[in-house]
C-alpha cells in the first residue's frame, strides 16, 4: 500500500533530499527516481513504495550519468512551488554554492547553466528578488529589473561571442518547466537554434 504524505511534509522532504545530494544533482536523474514517480490526488501525494526513503539516495548516485534531462525537467516543475522561500540561486549569489560567473555587476549575476543545453548555456539573475519570482508575478514596479536582466543577457553574449545569434528564453511556471522560483533568464548560443523551439 502508498504512503500518504502531507504536501508541506513532501516539500521538506524534497528540500532535505536535494541538500543532501548536492547542488548538482538538481538538473539531473534525481528528477526521474523521486519526483517522476510522485503522483498527486485527491487526498493528497503518493510515493509508490518501490520508492520508500530507504532507497532513494543509494539508487540516485547510481543514476547519475542517465537520460532523460527532458522528462527530468518536466517533473521537477510539477513538484516545485513558488513558496517564495530561499531558491537555490539565493546561494548562488551569497556564494555559498560555487558557480561559473560570467558576468556580475551591482543588480545581476549571470553564471553557466550545469546542464547546458547549447555550447553556451548562461543563466542571468537577480540579485533581489522582490516577489519577483516568475514572469506572471511582474508588477510595474519590475519594469528596471526586467529591462536590466534583458541588457545584461546582450552583455553576456557579448562577452561570449555569440552576439550576432543567441536566444533569451523565460520558463514561466510548471508548463513551461520553471523549476526554481527565482525569476531568471536563459541566454543560449553557439550552435544553430531551431524554430520553433519546445
Amino acid at each position: 500500500m502508498a504512503a500518504v504524505i502531507n504536501p508541506f511534509s513532501l516539500l521538506r522532504y524534497s528540500l532535505s533530499l536535494s541538500l543532501s545530494l548536492s547542488f548538482s544533482l538538481l538538473r539531473g536523474p534525481l528528477r526521474i527516481g523521486a519526483l517522476a514517480t510522485i503522483r498527486a490526488s485527491k487526498e493528497g501525494f503518493f510515493i509508490p513504495p518501490a520508492y520508500s526513503v530507504l532507497r532513494i539516495g543509494p539508487r540516485f548516485r547510481r543514476t547519475l550519468s542517465s537520460a532523460g534531462a527532458t522528462n527530468n525537467e518536466e517533473a521537477v516543475a510539477k513538484v516545485a512551488a513558488d513558496t517564495g522561500a530561499p531558491t537555490i540561486f539565493d546561494k548562488i549569489i551569497s556564494k555559498e554554492i560555487p558557480s561559473t560567473i560570467v558576468y556580475e555587476d551591482e543588480k545581476v549575476l549571470a553564471f553557466r547553466d550545469i546542464n547546458p543545453q547549447a555550447p553556451v548555456h548562461v543563466v542571468v539573475i537577480p540579485k533581489y528578488r522582490d516577489g519577483l519570482t516568475q514572469l506572471g508575478k511582474a508588477e510595474e514596479r519590475h519594469g528596471d529589473i526586467l529591462g536590466h536582466l534583458l541588457y545584461a543577457a546582450k552583455l553576456v553574449a557579448e562577452k561570449e561571442g555569440i552576439v550576432d545569434g543567441f536566444r533569451v528564453v523565460i520558463n514561466n511556471g510548471p508548463a513551461a518547466c520553471q523549476s526554481v522560483y527565482h525569476i531568471h533568464l536563459h541566454v543560449l548560443g553557439g550552435r544553430q537554434l531551431k524554430w520553433p523551439p519546445g
